[in-house]
């Protein structure tokens, strides 16, 4: 058999393409590398001799993981295997079919589209269809609209948008479309926005994402009586957030009724290759158009979407764009091609039921677990799985119904449901789980394997583990979202403290230390505010305890305050309370120390130099002038010891005074060496190994410690430094304080002797 010897060599090149960009930093000198070729560097000019494709790959490389720290392992996206080459060399044949003779061209790009066509129409029950392949999903939809026009509007293309104003167009779409997909058609092909009519979902009966049938004939109706002409009808098969399908065959017959044009597109429409179809979804299939989105669903890189439609004109398909006259756009099918035919029939299959059978299996899982609600249309041909935390069930751990026990509840299990998507996704980066926002249930956790499981790689195993990591976070949901209100209650006990109300918050909640300064104005009392907060965050974070203290949200409304963290059972919000009121307040009282430290040592030396002058006049008048004399008060002292009653003294910095040393001496305290007692604390009665903030004999245990705080991907790394004791206020500072005594040249003085905080000296003594 005989091989284009370009074919064969440009499939030596992928593969070793793929396995340098694949090779996750394996060069000889990484760190040259990066230096060099590092995307802050400036680029160099050309080489003139130009450089090899190793070189050039190596590149590449090094600027795909430039930004990855070596600490670090690196994440793919997406595993590209031997269907994602296929379709990687899809896109490098294209390119090189390109430069073949027109003959050889059209015969080929004819057998490539045909052949795309006839698989894609069988492979998903959609007889008789063409096939338009375009990059950007909604293109597809863009040019079926365009048909539809030149359809109804016979003179379209001749008059243009002129004949328009005769019967204005209306476009029909449901509330839970994807966002900005209206206003897109409408700003492509020149229409008003009045031209969208967005129809709501039902309210009273059937799911509350699907669109309201009754309610959108009566604008169908309220329409043609005012003199507009219903053009299109977009409808769900899996909505973009629940998953839901529309009832398509009850709004195909409201579309044959008034003549318009029903496309359909959705994550659902990937089950219409399996045996087994539901008959909502089969109903797609009587539909005019459909767009489907392979590369997701098979985990291919890079290949068009498909919008399958039925028209028997083609000249108007021409015109609408969905067919071309020019070869090389019809080559956008051709990765598409090669990837069919390496999978094969039961390789599609397989990978979409391999999917399927991954959202039951965890549907049923989740059926188990009573803090989860699940909002799932079918449950059991649902291939999108919408779960969320629920509050109807954590009020069995605070005795009673939690529906309205406090305000904000939904904003705060919001954000509580917020943070186990996120905890969940950094646990089970294999699960694609994401974030939805539902109108009715508020934030939820999405899992959607049909987009996720073919380029994650995504097995049952990965199930198994997402419910595992789920099951330990619960009990941490439950505790925090019950111990919110006795954190306020607390925080509500101490005036020095305010409770910050932030319900974005996915945690106990947040607090802001006030210092009782009211002299001062409302700007250096916001600095002083900043500044005890931020050291006393600083402290809390070097507590030995499995709370996370931090600032909050980084575009969070509040600013100046100390956000905690998830919490545990076992926790103990009093000594929590507690602890930040005493750390607040000692770093209030040291810094006003430090502020009055300046005013009271200056105050102090100035005393402290009136009474040295004070003393030394009095010492004169006691020794007397024959004393002061060197050589005759060496004799005098000799046989006449004098005896001074001049005393030291002591300067108190804390009190700014100064203090006579008799009181020390007298009491003999330089030999007692007695240590101030310590501050009782809570500390005497924790257990060897307990850490700060929990309830000795709780029924909280450390194994959900590593769960209990928010970002554990942070907390795994933190560098802890554990204290021994729980802080509690502080002791009074010791007194700083320095003897003071009357100067003397002659007198012999005494070594100073340091007791309690006190250094004091006695003049007078004989040497």
């Amino acid at each position: 058999m005989m091989v284009d010897p370009t074919l064969a060599e440009m499939g030596k090149n992928l593969n070793e393409a793929m396995k340098i960009l694949e090779d996750g930093g394996k060069a000889s000198d990484p760190d040259a590398a990066r230096r060099q070729f590092s995307r802050s560097s400036i680029p160099g000019p050309l080489q003139g001799d130009g450089q090899d494709v190793a070189s050039i790959l190596q590149l590449v490389q090094n600027l795909m993981h430039d930004d990855e720290e070596e600490d670090k392992p690196s994440h793919r996206m997406q595993n590209v295997g031997e269907q994602g080459h296929m379709a990687l060399l899809g896109h490098s044949l294209a390119a090189y079919i390109s430069v073949l003779d027109r003959e050889r061209l059209r015969k080929l790009i004819t057998r490539i589209a045909s052949d795309t066509t006839l698989w894609l129409c069988r492979l998903f029950r959609y007889e008789s269809g063409s096939a338009y392949y375009h990059e950007d999903d909604r293109e597809g939809l863009l040019k079926v609209c365009r048909l539809v026009i030149n359809t109804r509007y016979e003179d379209y293309s001749t008059e243009g948008y002129t004949v328009l104003n005769s019967r204005q167009p209306v476009i029909y779409q449901s509330a839970t479309c994807r966002p900005g997909l209206g206003q897109h058609l409408c700003s492509q092909l020149g229409l008003p926005l009045s031209s969208l009519c967005t129809v709501p979902c039902n309210t009273m009966f059937g799911s509350q994402h699907q669109m309201d049938i009754a309610l959108l004939d009566k604008l169908i109706r309220e329409d043609v009586e005012t003199g507009k002409l219903p053009l299109l009808l977009i409808a769900n098969a899996g909505t973009p957030g629940a998953g839901h399908t529309d009832k398509l065959g009850r709004l195909k017959e409201l579309c044959e009724q008034y003549g318009m044009w029903l496309h359909i597109e959705g994550v659902n429409l990937a089950t219409l290759a399996l045996w087994e179809v539901s008959s909502p979804v089969m109903a797609a299939t009587r539909s005019d158009s459909m767009t489907l989105t392979l590369g997701p669903w098979l985990g291919l890189p890079a290949v068009p979407a498909v919008t399958l439609y039925r028209h028997e004109d083609p000249a108007l398909s021409l015109a609408a764009g969905l067919t071309s006259s020019q070869p090389v756009e019809k080559l956008r099918a051709l990765p598409l091609w090669l990837s069919l035919q390496y999978l094969g029939h039961d390789g599609i299959v397989e990978k979409i039921r391999h999917a399927v059978e991954l959202s039951q299996q965890l549907l049923e899982k989740l059926k188990t677990l009573a803090s989860i609600k699940t909002s799932v249309e079918d449950e059991l041909n649902s291939p999108v799985v919408v779960f969320r935390f629920s509050q109807e069930t954590s009020a069995e751990s605070s005795g009673g119904s939690v529906e309205g026990y406090f305000a904000g509840e939904r904003e705060v299990l919001d954000s509580l449901n917020r943070w186990l998507c996120e905890q969940l996704a950094q646990l089970v980066p294999a699960s694609g789980v994401d974030i939805v926002e539902l109108e009715d249930e508020g934030t939820c956790v999405r899992f959607t394997p049909l987009m996720t499981a073919a380029a994650l790689g995504t097995q049952r195993c990965d199930v198994d583990l997402l419910v595992e990591r789920l099951i330990e976070l619960i009990p941490v949901l439950n505790c925090t979202l019950r111990l919110r209100l006795d954190f306020r209650e607390e925080v509500y006990r101490y005036s020095a403290l305010s409770y910050i109300e932030d319900l974005s918050w996915p945690g106990l909640g947040a607090v802001r230390y006030e210092p009782r300064i009211e002299e001062l104005n409302d700007s250096k009392r916001q600095l002083e505010v900043e500044k005890i907060n931020s050291e006393l965050l600083v402290k809390l974070g070097e507590l030995d305890a499995d709370l996370i203290f931090s600032t909050g949200l980084e575009f969070g409304p509040e600013k100046d305050c100390i956000f905690i963290g998830m919490a545990t059972e076992d926790l103990d919000v009093a000594e929590l309370v507690d602890t930040i009121a005493a750390l607040g307040r000692d770093i209030e009282e040291n810094g006003r120390l430090l502020e009055n430290m300046t005013e009271v040592v200056r105050k102090g030396i100035q005393e402290a130099e009136f009474q040295l002058q004070k003393d030394n006049q009095d010492k004169l008048m006691e020794e007397g002038v024959l004393r002061q004399i060197p050589l005759v008060s060496s004799v005098l002292n000799w046989f006449s010891p004098f005896q001074s009653t001049v005393k030291g003294r002591t300067f108190n910095l804390a009190a700014g005074s100064l203090d006579s040393t008799e009181p020390t001496y007298s009491m003999k305290a330089q030999t007692g060496g007695l240590a101030s007692p310590e501050t009782p604390t809570s500390s005497a009665k924790r257990m060897p190994g307990q850490r700060l903030f929990r309830r000795e004999g709780a029924g909280g245990s450390d194994s959900h410690s590593e769960t209990s705080s928010v970002g554990q991907a942070e907390d795994l790394s933190r560098e802890r430094f554990p204290q021994p004791t729980t802080p509690t206020p502080p002791s009074p500072v010791p007194d700083e304080a320095v003897s003071v005594v009357p100067e003397s040249p002659e007198t012999p003085q005494r070594p100073p002797t340091q007791e309690n905080g006190e250094v004091g000296t006695q003049g007078g003594e004989r040497a």
